[in-house]
């Protein structure tokens, strides 16, 4: 019988108690043919990380720096080869799994990221969201010639070797630096459509601050521009 694929599934929680349990059952469900571990870095100030632990998930407690920074660590801690990241909110569709390990193992794709702009979304996403991240990605295809729909996703598939190569930089912009810097270092890339999933729970986002600091990265790794990393 051929080695089962070892997966690890990470993310960055901060009270999410609402949405754990339905996250690792979703997880479970779609890895069942893979040797899989569930790893997240949680700030929370409610229950998430207790919950989490009780349903044999790995927790690290990190206190609350940024969204992008947590999942860094999480990423960093994974413990097999090949790493997919999530929200822990059920926004992403964890049925895509197998499709997104195909890219890596099949196609020989280093990372994958996932498209959730598509025309069949709705009011899974703010209008205001919406055209933010629109804008966002339409600026990368403008001034880096990739084609990338959506660069503020939170759902990738890639390489453990992908997270080593590269010394981040980003904390509310992660997603984009992942996407941009994995490209200029010469990993291959795709870009793949998923569904959106309203979230459950509360927006923990600061949806001002991550805007700029998605056009500071932009400009940053374009123009080679010195910015402070508290600002990114």
């Amino acid at each position: 019988m051929a080695e089962k694929i070892k997966l690890s599934v990470v993310m960055a929680s901060m009270n999410e108690e609402n949405a754990i349990t339905v996250m690792v059952a979703e997880i479970r469900k779609h890895t069942k043919e893979f040797d899989t571990e569930i790893l997240i870095v949680d700030s929370s100030t409610d229950k998430t990380a207790e919950i989490a632990s009780s349903l044999g998930v790995t927790v690290i407690k990190q206190p609350p720096q940024g969204h992008g920074l947590a999942l860094r660590a999480a990423i960093q801690a994974a413990s097999h080869d090949i790493v997919i990241t999530a929200d822990c909110d059920n926004t992403y569709p964890m049925d895509f799994i197998p499709l997104l390990l195909g890219k890596i193992i099949k196609d020989k794709y280093d990372i994958v990221s996932c498209n959730r702009l598509t025309r069949n979304l709705g009011k899974e996403m703010p209008a205001m969201n919406f055209f933010g991240n629109w804008l966002f990605a339409f600026l990368v295809r403008i001034l880096y010639g990739l084609n990338v729909h959506d660069v503020t996703t939170g759902m990738f598939a890639m390489k453990k070797e992908v997270a080593k190569a590269i010394d981040w930089e980003t904390n509310y912009s992660f997603p984009c630096e992942l996407i941009l810097r994995s490209n200029r270092n010469g990993f291959r890339h795709i870009e793949v459509d998923i569904p959106y999933r309203t979230r459950i729970g509360e927006v923990t986002l600061n949806k001002w601050r991550s805007g700029k600091a998605y056009i500071r990265c932009i400009l940053k790794y374009r123009f080679n521009i010195k910015i402070n990393p508290r600002y990114l």
